[in-house]
């Protein structure tokens, strides 16, 4: 079992697709169309490749939630990369700054930047193969040297 798309509801597709166009080169349109959703008409795109895609709409009104808030929602979606450097090298090249770094891992790195609409996208490079070394935080450390 897998992820197969995020749905996300914008305002401006156009913009959606420079952020996510910087940080997924090989991703491309799957599909488009015109629509109405609960009596609102939309476009709608899936931007993606052949395993994985967001679907966005753009009939999104008013602002995201807060994310520094304690607000119901959706915090961030977070992608796994095999080179981050590059993926933070393309995403400020294109004008989008880093929203803030990840934690002190010894055996990942990550970084978190905030879409044109308003979302967290967390960018994860592993350094280990291993499970149990990939998820472990420094808490984890912490609590276990006691």
């Amino acid at each position: 079992m897998y992820l197969e798309h995020v749905n996300l509801v914008v305002a401006d597709i156009d913009a959606m697709l420079h952020f996510y166009r910087a940080a997924f080169p090989h991703w491309k349109i799957r599909d488009e169309g015109r629509g109405e959703w609960y009596g609102k008409p939309r476009k709608w795109l899936h931007f993606g490749d052949d395993y994985h895609y967001l679907a966005l709409s753009d009939h999104g009104e008013g602002n995201n939630r807060e994310l520094a808030g304690h607000s119901v929602g959706f915090a961030h979606f977070a992608y796994v990369t095999s080179n981050l450097d590059a993926v933070i090298t393309r995403l400020t090249s294109a004008g989008y700054a880093i929203a803030k770094p990840g934690a002190e891992e010894p055996f990942r790195k990550n970084i978190y930047f905030v879409d044109p609409a308003g979302f967290e996208v967390e960018f994860v490079e592993y350094l280990s193969d291993i499970p149990a070394e990939r998820n472990l935080n420094q808490d984890q450390v912490r609590v276990e040297e006691y």
